[in-house]
């Protein structure tokens, strides 16, 4: 487990810009030391907004696009094509317009395909391709992502993992079924905590009024049960990244006055 680390930025256009700067950083890195990176996108505002900075960035070409593994830490188990699905969202937003190799952007299944209706079944056949894609150094059944993003709601919700729902209590499967989730649409599919904290390094994404709340219980040493976004932890890294209205309610003790 890593003790959270702090950057809080003035507002979220300028929150995004940084990520998306960080994140072609730390992708670079990986690739240089190992040939290949993975990474774990979040839909909602933040995650896209972190995706269009990103696809407007002139640095992203310095990402050997080919090279890249992209995942998804959750998504609304909806049709394919559904703009309410964090893909297509995702597609928009930056992956149709870089050079990706299709075999390495794992999507998760939608509703109406394979699996038909069934989450669970969707889920299972997740967890079995993370299973596939993980090697003996990962020494789990999901590979060790680079970097795994959250973007964490304002009832401290992180992926599709909600305050008291079974899915936040799981510590054996790596991805489950989501059922009854209080925020549409009530059908998802989600890792686990146990699969997050297999990354090397976990960001939590939180901007705006609505999450200086949460923000504020996440860090405030509250239970994961009650606190999903309090469990995301990286093996060696926890990064919150938030702009100054998210860090409203925290003390600045905890963070660095230049990071403001």
């Amino acid at each position: 487990m890593s003790t959270p680390q702090l950057v809080v930025h003035r507002d979220k256009e300028l929150m995004a810009q940084a990520a998306a700067a960080r994140l072609i950083t730390k992708v670079v890195d990986a690739q240089s030391a190992r040939g290949v990176a993975s990474v774990v996108l979040t839909g909602g505002r933040n995650g896209n907004g972190l995706l269009a900075a990103l696809a407007s960035s002139p640095a992203r070409d310095a990402i050997d696009w080919s090279r890249l593994d992209l995942w998804w830490g959750d998504e609304r188990f909806v049709p394919e094509g559904d703009p309410e699905r964090n893909y297509t969202q995702a597609r928009e937003a930056l992956l149709d317009a870089v050079p990706l190799d299709p075999k390495r952007v794992h999507a998760m299944p939608a509703s109406g395909g394979s699996y038909g209706n069934d989450a669970d079944a969707a889920a299972a056949a997740y967890a079995a391709e993370l299973a596939e894609a993980a090697g003996p150094e990962d020494h789990g059944p999901v590979p060790t992502f680079d970097v795994l993003m959250l973007g964490v709601g304002p009832d401290t919700h992180v992926a599709s993992l909600f305050p008291e729902l079974p899915a936040v209590r799981e510590t054996e499967r790596t991805v489950v079924g989501v059922h009854g989730a209080p925020k549409p649409p009530p059908t998802r599919v989600s890792l686990t905590l146990p699969a997050i904290r297999a990354a090397r390094e976990v960001w939590l994404l939180a901007a705006g009024e609505d999450k200086a709340h949460a923000a504020k219980i996440a860090l405030s040493g509250a239970g994961e049960v009650q606190a999903p976004a309090a469990g995301a932890y990286g093996r060696t890294r926890t990064l919150w990244l938030l702009d100054a209205a998210a860090a409203a309610e925290l003390p600045r003790s905890l963070y660095p006055p230049a990071s403001a």
